[in-house]
């Protein structure tokens, strides 16, 4: 019987399963990263765009973005080719910054920057950290059609020229990562972050927005709502990463800011794209290890994809070590409401922007069997309703074996569609 690696935080847990009881979605082929010389190329063909050598003038300053340690984004090889070549086109390295696009994620670690940026290029150019609560790092510059106030970090007003480097993956609300979402939410205040992030619930129906939706950008208001405070101070030029297992760039759109991230978000779901003929009783899903099972908060995107495969009332068991824990302090607080509908009723009189990560959980669990293996304490997954257990064996006890079941080893990185 064949045996699948399942990515557990920086490990794996192996399991052998029998061909005739479970299907394979999502497992990935090995991709050959792109070296130096490839990238290089596409960074002189640019997608809509004058070259950053065309862009950037000598002496001028500039602002390079980049995710926190929660993204897969190649962001070490890639920050690494454009500081060369701006310093070879007359750029200063003391006039080159790096931003961490952290939004109201925690702050990133000094071993987290070295390990996203390399040590070579950590230890040579000034880098910054956002923190979207900051009065003094913020500038208010308006207010979008929908009277949400545009509150971005100060440092993009204080450069010549902003490059945003991100990778690209399905995000369960606001359809994709990357591209828009390194300005906003990623350097955003937290009063923005709260109020674009509403617009994801509606609450007259107390659920999902309509049009709020992995992989889908058109007509997704809190896209729409990205966009429009981006726009504010767009970026000159932008790198758009498609990674593999081993967060190295395997493909790579780069130029305008919008085009280059559309052009790389409809390959990306051109080749993360399943479509399965049934849901099933039974669903193994992995986040497909670090960075993606990070936290809870981040974890539970892998549960997403789970729950389009898997039959109401069917069981998941779900892969999630969650090193850094759940990903808020007071995560936990929104599951003392009795069900989802009680959870809905207090996220719209009290919005945060967590509280629908919370819902779209609980929801699940209330749908679904989930049963986790993570190093949360039960003290933790309790309250969330989720089961924990030690092992695939303890979880597969008394399972139907007549029923088929699937497997998902990169939950977080694919979409399912009947």
């Amino acid at each position: 019987m064949p045996t699948i690696n399942l990515g557990y935080g920086k490990s794996i847990i192996n399991f052998t399963f029998d061909e005739n009881k479970f299907d394979v979605l999502g497992e990935t082929e090995p991709q050959t990263a792109l070296s130096d010389v490839e990238i290089g190329e596409k960074l002189d063909n640019p997608i809509d765009s004058k070259t950053i050598e065309e862009i950037v003038q000598p002496n001028e300053s500039v602002l390079i973005v980049v995710p926190d340690a929660t993204r897969q984004t190649a962001s070490g090889q890639i920050v690494n080719l454009l500081v060369r070549r701006l310093i070879a086109n007359g750029t200063m390295p003391f006039d080159i910054r790096i931003i961490f696009a952290t939004g109201i994620h925690r702050q990133v670690t000094e071993a987290e920057k070295k390990t996203i940026l390399t040590p070579f290029i950590a230890q040579r150019i000034k880098t910054l950290n956002h923190n979207p609560r900051d009065l003094a790092q913020i500038v208010r510059l308006g207010e979008t059609e929908n009277k949400i106030p545009i509150e971005l970090n100060r440092a993009l007003t204080e450069h010549d020229h902003t490059i945003i480097v991100g990778g690209i993956t399905f995000h369960y609300f606001a359809g994709f990562t990357g591209g828009r979402k390194l300005i906003c939410p990623g350097l955003a205040s937290s009063r923005t972050v709260s109020a674009t992030h509403k617009l994801a619930f509606d609450c007259e129906k107390k659920s999902r927005r309509e049009g709020v939706a992995t992989a889908n950008l058109d007509g997704n208001k809190v896209h729409e709502a990205f966009m429009e405070v981006a726009e504010k101070l767009p970026p000159v030029f932008s790198v758009n990463t498609i990674t593999n297992d081993k967060d190295e760039a395997i493909d790579l759109f780069c130029g305008d800011w919008n085009k280059a991230h559309r052009k790389a978000c409809d390959f990306y779901a051109s080749q993360h794209t399943i479509k399965i003929k049934e849901k099933r009783d039974l669903v193994i899903v992995s986040c497909g290890g670090f960075p993606f099972d990070l936290n809870m908060i981040q974890a539970h995107k892998a549960l997403e994809t789970a729950s389009r495969a898997c039959k109401d009332g069917g069981k998941i068991i779900f892969l999630a070590e969650c090193a850094d824990g759940l990903g808020r302090k007071d995560f936990l607080s929104w599951f003392e409401a009795k069900n989802s509908e009680g959870l809905a009723g207090k996220l719209c009189e009290s919005y945060r922007v967590n509280g629908q990560t919370a819902w779209s959980l609980l929801r699940k669990a209330e749908r679904f069997n989930i049963q986790i293996i993570t190093s949360l304490s039960e003290e933790e997954t309790r309250p969330m309703r989720l089961q924990k257990v030690h092992s695939l064996d303890e979880a597969l006890v008394k399972i139907d074996t007549r029923n088929k079941g699937y497997i998902l080893p990169f939950g977080a990185k694919f979409l399912i569609k009947i």
